[in-house]
C-alpha cells in the first residue's frame, strides 16, 4: 500500500516535470520523463491490480518499449547511408501493436453478433468517419512525407481510428464507468495524436506540443483507472421491456 502510494506521488510529480519541459522546449529532458512515466505506470499496474488484463498489459509494456527507443533515439540519432530513419519505423511499429494491443482488450469483452445486430447503422456511420478521418488527417502531412512514411502514417492513423470507434461502440453497448473510462482515454489519444501530426508536419508552435503531452497524460490516466474497474452486470432484454 504504502509502496503503490509513493509510486503514485511520483508519477504525479514526474507528470508536472513532463509538462515543464514541454513548455520550455527541453525536448531531451521531457521524451526522458515521459519514457519513465510509461515505465513507472506499468509497474503501478503490475503491482497495484491483482486481476490483470492481459492485452492491457501488453499494451503498456510495448508502449513503454517504444518510449524508451525513442529516447535512446533521441540521444543516439541512428540514420544509416541511405536516409532512412530506422528508429522512426520500429518506433512507430510498436505504438502500432500497442494499441491494437489495447483495442483487442477492449473487443474481448464485447460480443460481436450482439453488437452488430444492436447497432449496425451505429457501425456503418463510424466505419465511413473512420476513413474520411485517416484520409483527411494523413494527406494533410503528404507533402512531408515519402511513400513508405505516408504508409506508415496512414496504418497508425486508422489504428487510433479503430480504437476511438471501439471503444465508442463499446461505451453505447455497456454505459457504465469502465466503459466511459476507456472512452475518455481514447479520446484524449486521439486529440494527442493529430495535434502530434499537426506539431510535426504543419507548424512546430510550442503549444501544440504542450497540448499533445497533456492530452496524453490524461489518456493515461484514464487507462490506469478503468484497469481496476470491472464491468457492470448488463440487464438480460426481456418481453417485460417491450411492455407500456
Amino acid at each position: 500500500m504504502l509502496f503503490r502510494k509513493v509510486l503514485i506521488s511520483v508519477l504525479i510529480t514526474l507528470s508536472v516535470l513532463f509538462l515543464s519541459f514541454q513548455i520550455f522546449t527541453m525536448e531531451v529532458e521531457a521524451a526522458g520523463i515521459r519514457a519513465l512515466l510509461i515505465v513507472l505506470l506499468t509497474i503501478l499496474y503490475y503491482t497495484s491490480v491483482q486481476k490483470k488484463q492481459f492485452f492491457f498489459l501488453t499494451f503498456l509494456i510495448t508502449f513503454s518499449i517504444a518510449e524508451v527507443l525513442n529516447f535512446i533515439g533521441w540521444l543516439v540519432p541512428i540514420i544509416p547511408n541511405n536516409n532512412v530513419d530506422i528508429m522512426y519505423y520500429v518506433a512507430n511499429s510498436l505504438y502500432i501493436i500497442s494499441y491494437t494491443l489495447l483495442v483487442a482488450q477492449i473487443l474481448s469483452a464485447m460480443h460481436f453478433k450482439e453488437i452488430i445486430k444492436k447497432f449496425p447503422l451505429h457501425i456503418l456511420v463510424l466505419i465511413i468517419l473512420d476513413v474520411f478521418c485517416v484520409m483527411v488527417v494523413t494527406n494533410t502531412a503528404i507533402s512531408r512525407l515519402n511513400y513508405h512514411e505516408y504508409y506508415m502514417e496512414m496504418v497508425y492513423n486508422a489504428v487510433i481510428m479503430i480504437l476511438l470507434t471501439v471503444a465508442v461502440i463499446n461505451y453505447i453497448n455497456k454505459d457504465d464507468k469502465k466503459a466511459i473510462n476507456l472512452l475518455i482515454g481514447s479520446i484524449f489519444i486521439f486529440f494527442s495524436e493529430v495535434i502530434q501530426l499537426a506539431y510535426f508536419y504543419i507548424s512546430d508552435i510550442n503549444l501544440l506540443n504542450v497540448m499533445c503531452s497533456f492530452f496524453l497524460v490524461l489518456a493515461f490516466v484514464f487507462f490506469y483507472l478503468q484497469s481496476k474497474l470491472k464491468y457492470e452486470p448488463q440487464e438480460a432484454f426481456s418481453n417485460s421491456d417491450l411492455r407500456i
